[in-house]
């Protein structure tokens, strides 16, 4: 137990050591995942010419956008597993160069099955990626401070929504034609182009633990192992010891269906932000780009302002449940002020704010509550199966809008999915109390 005294002695010396970690590690993480996210997400863009030049449905689409996270659910447990025992610098590499050929091999696509395929493989190729990074995450920062740098890693969802709109737009726009190949084509190969030079960058730049950083002390490291090791003394921690202890903990699978929900809202939203915009009356292609990109500005704020508010005060349930009102309450008046361009942008912005910032709270919450042994296979067990709502919403958004003929009655559904995601965490998970961790986050 920490005295006082001596915590105020050792805070300014574990603000340098946590600020030489987080230089170290964060800004090659986060741009890899704004690649990650933009490689994902840029079939929201790509699809507006992809439609006119190969005749696909509004079914296939959303098909297609879906079907890369069932490639994700068979992948991911399975990647985190290795990346313990492997280490995360050979993960990483493998993860993003698989990725990155596959992403660019989009600009190929000729047939729906084609688009199916490679959608699939996408999927299955960076299924490891963001769980692994969660993680990696835990073998640096104690839980007093992961809650913030879990999102400012995820905040690479929100630059890659920001500078997908822009970039995507620009580079239809002004490179369609260019050597004969469509701007979706381009769009493909000029944003998946990065993925694998980022991975051979975090081989030679990361290292897979503490114990084997030349660039931290040796006294830094005892008391960064000492830190880490009082995470395993929270009274809400699981006490799972194996993996099938794990599997028999309803809680566990209450966390899956949670972020099933999130999830399933995020990717809506993220893919059919464009189209949502174009009912507004918005036509050019770079103007709709430049519009997604507000909200997303917003949201940079808003999510780290409330990650470090959660870590303060060591508490997730109420700062998870505020966020998801505060999505509701965005997309409520988005739908509300339909035809009201401002007031639809306006609401459009609370709204991504709030779904920015549920899932570093939520990562937070899951790491803390897996034990040790379990931490691994639980994040990635969680993110797996929670992905399975990227898989059904685009194809269950595409049905709603054509059978209603407009997006008001589908985005109704996308509230009441966070709607419902709230009650479930405010009824299932307990209020974590621990001292400690506000001692150690103030």
């Amino acid at each position: 137990m920490n005295h006082p005294q001596s915590t105020r002695a050792e805070m300014p010396a574990d603000r340098a050591m946590y600020a030489r970690i987080s230089w170290r590690l964060m800004p090659l993480l986060l741009a890899a995942y704004v690649v990650a996210f933009l490689d994902r997400i840029n079939v929201g863009y790509a699809q507006l010419q992809m439609k006119q030049t190969l005749a696909f449905s509004d079914a296939v689409y959303g098909l297609g956008a879906g079907i890369f996270f069932i490639g994700y659910l068979l992948f991911e447990v399975p990647s985190n597993l290795v990346l313990e025992k492997i280490g995360a610098r050979k993960t990483l590499l493998r993860i993003m160069v698989c990725w990155g050929v596959v992403a660019m091999a989009m600009m190929f696509v000729q047939t729906p099955t084609q688009f199916y395929v490679l959608r699939f493989l996408l999927g299955a190729f960076e299924a490891g990626f963001t769980p692994g990074v969660l993680l990696y995450l835990t073998y640096w920062y104690p839980s007093a401070r992961r809650g913030r740098m879990i999102a400012v890693f995820l905040i690479g969802a929100i630059v890659a929504s920001t500078i997908a709109g822009p970039l995507s737009g620009a580079i239809m726009k002004f490179l369609d034609g260019h050597n004969g190949w469509h701007g979706w084509q381009w769009l493909f190969l000029v944003q998946g182009a990065p993925a694998p030079l980022l991975g051979i960058a975090a081989w030679f730049w990361l290292k897979d633990k503490p114990e084997v950083a030349n660039w931290l002390s040796d006294e830094e490291k005892a008391r960064l192992r000492q830190q880490l090791a009082g995470d395993q003394h929270s009274g809400s921690q699981a006490a799972h010891r194996s993996l099938g202890d794990m599997l028999r903990d309803p809680k566990v699978w209450v966390l899956s269906l949670v972020y099933v929900l999130i999830v399933a809202g995020t990717y809506a939203i993220s893919f059919w932000t464009p189209t949502l915009i174009r009912s507004w009356g918005v036509t050019d292609m770079l103007s709709i780009g430049l519009y997604a990109a507000v909200p997303q500005l917003f949201a940079v704020v808003g999510v780290v302002l409330m990650g470090r508010s959660s870590d303060r005060c060591g508490e997730r349930r109420w700062h998870f449940a505020a966020a998801a009102l505060m999505a509701v309450a965005g997309l409520g008046i988005t739908t509300v002020t339909q035809g009201h361009f401002a007031g639809s942008l306006a609401g459009l912005c609370l709204g991504v704010v709030g779904i920015a910032s549920i899932p570093p709270i939520f990562f937070a919450l899951t790491s803390e509550y897996l034990s040790k042994a379990t931490v691994a296979a639980g994040i990635a067990m969680v993110s797996s199966i929670g992905n399975l709502g990227g898989a059904i919403s685009p194809p269950v958004i595409s049905a709603i809008n054509a059978a209603t003929g407009s997006n008001v009655h589908s985005m109704y559904f996308v509230m009441g999915l966070y709607l419902l995601a709230s009650l479930i965490v405010l009824a299932a998970v307990r209020k974590r109390a621990s001292p400690s961790l506000q001692a150690q986050a103030a």
